[in-house]
Order: C-alpha cells, then structure tokens, then sequence
C-alpha cells in the first residue's frame, strides 16, 4: 500500500529550544535540481534578538567553566555527531548533489574538526598568554578571555563542514554564539541543532538560525549586545556595511575571506576571538 512520505519542518534553535520563528515564515530546501526536501524556519530580526537574549545569559555559565569541561563539551558533540553519521551524510548527499564518498568526507572532516578544537581547550591560554617581563617588584601576566556573543555568518556553500569550521572556534575561547547558516544548505547545521540539544552544550550556547542572511545579518551587527562578528560566510552580502554598522558599537569583525577552505582549523581562530587581560601584582618583599 501506498502512502505519502511527511516531508520535515525545521525549526530554528534558540536557547537550548526548537521555536518556529515568530514571523510565521518558512521556505523550501530543494536540491540543485529543484526537487523538494523539507521546509526551514525564515527567522526575523525579532528572532535574531531572542538569540542574542539567550546567548548573552548564558555566557557566564560558559565563560566560566573550566578549560578542561569545555573540552569535553566539545568531544561529546563529536562523539554524537560519529553516531548519526550515516543520517548526515546522506542529508548532503540529496542537499548538495555530490557523491557518496565526497560526502563522507566532509562529515569525517566535521567530526575530526571538533576533535581538533577540543584539544586545545585546556592549551591556547597557556600558548597565547604570557608573563611579561617588567621593570619593577612586580609580576605581569596577560590572559586570553572570551569576546563574549558572537554573531556569524556561516559559509553558505558548505552544509557541515563550514558551519563546524566557524562555531568551534568560538566555543573553544568560551564565547557564545548566533549563528546563520547557509540559506540553501541549511539541513545539516539544523540536525545539528538536535546533536546540541541532546549533548552536554548547555541552552543559549549555541543559538542557530536558518533563513536569509541578507536580511537578518545586519540586525546582528548594529545589535548593542553583540560582542564580535565573524563574517566569514558574507563574502556574497555587502559585508562592509554590516562593518560599519559593528563599528558603530565597538565590535570586533572577521572579515570574509576567501580560498577553498577559509575556516580552516588554525589557532588565529580561536585567538582572533577573545580580549587579552593584563594583571599586574606586587612581589612580596619578605
């Protein structure tokens, strides 16, 4: 007997929850072909705020946690994300038209890139801090610290791999983050969304949005409460708008940057996204 498949609607993921976006929105995910996939939540600058909201109460608690936890936050997700391979796979496989093996390459990539960043949860501030020497009884140490909420573009011609490649960085350094995934190639970053939720990432952490980047991004870089923009995935917007509008409230930006593979795993990532504490202390004269 015959019967009719019930085609998925994604939603978006914000503070730990799966909300549709309060526009009422959605649009077809097809494939190169125009062959029907699912439906994906369009978020609105009024869900671009929720997530900041969500992002910013959960910094502290992330911020916070030990280097070492962070670490095995991070390897958990990979742990996950190894277990539902088959499903991403095949998700990228109808999603963006390329072989089998091409495919699986990219989620291996995916999973081997939390594995790497994780590694150097308990290692960058010990690589990129220092005790500097001064002049003086005293001593000077300067720490790396997290920006804070993170707003990025992700890379919009990559379903997995450039999605995991930008938001991996940023939760190493302790940073949250709102995220726009690619608008034709959301369904991998949304079944992620799922790897999060049901993962030791705690709510607001990671808040993803699917839709289009156009409209929502520049919400996201005038937004007050928005510590750092990672541009990476806006080389098709007019990213020197959304600069000048950051600029405007002090942020940090990552500007797009090209090649095959722009968000390639590298300690500038992670660095590029904290502040650099100095301290300095009196040396007992006992």
């Amino acid at each position: 007997m015959s019967r009719l498949a019930v085609p998925k609607t994604y939603k978006l993921y914000i503070g730990g929850k799966f909300p549709r976006s309060e526009s009422g929105r959605t649009y077809e995910v097809v494939t190169k072909k125009g062959a029907f996939l699912a439906n994906a939540a369009k978020a609105s600058r009024k869900d671009a705020r929720d997530a900041v909201v969500a992002a910013r109460s959960a910094v502290s608690g992330w911020a916070n946690a030990t280097a070492y936890n962070r670490g095995q936050v991070l390897y958990r997700i990979a742990e996950l994300l190894e277990g539902r391979r088959a499903q991403f796979i095949d998700e990228i496989v109808q999603s963006e038209a390329v072989s089998t093996a091409a495919a699986t390459r990219q989620v291996d990539e995916a999973i081997d890139r939390w594995v790497w960043y994780a590694g150097w949860a308990d290692k960058f501030v010990q690589v990129t801090g220092n005790a500097n020497p001064v002049s003086g009884p005293y001593f000077n140490l300067s720490v790396p610290e997290p920006t804070g909420v993170v707003a990025i573009v992700a890379p919009q011609d990559s379903s997995l791999l450039g999605f995991v490649s930008v938001v991996a960085p940023a939760l190493v350094a302790g940073n949250t983050v709102v995220v726009l995934a690619s608008e034709r190639l959301p369904l991998s970053a949304i079944t992620l969304s799922e790897v999060l939720a049901t993962s030791d990432v705690p709510g607001g952490v990671v808040n993803i949005l699917t839709g289009s980047a156009a409209e929502v991004a520049p919400w996201l870089a005038s937004h007050a409460d928005v510590n750092a923009l990672d541009l990476t995935g806006a080389g098709a917007l007019d990213w020197v708008d959304l600069e000048i509008a950051a600029a405007e409230t002090l942020k940090r930006v990552l500007r797009p940057e090209g090649g095959t593979d722009a968000a390639a795993p590298s300690l500038d990532r992670i660095t590029a996204l904290t502040e650099t504490k100095t301290v300095w202390h009196t040396k007992s004269l006992i």
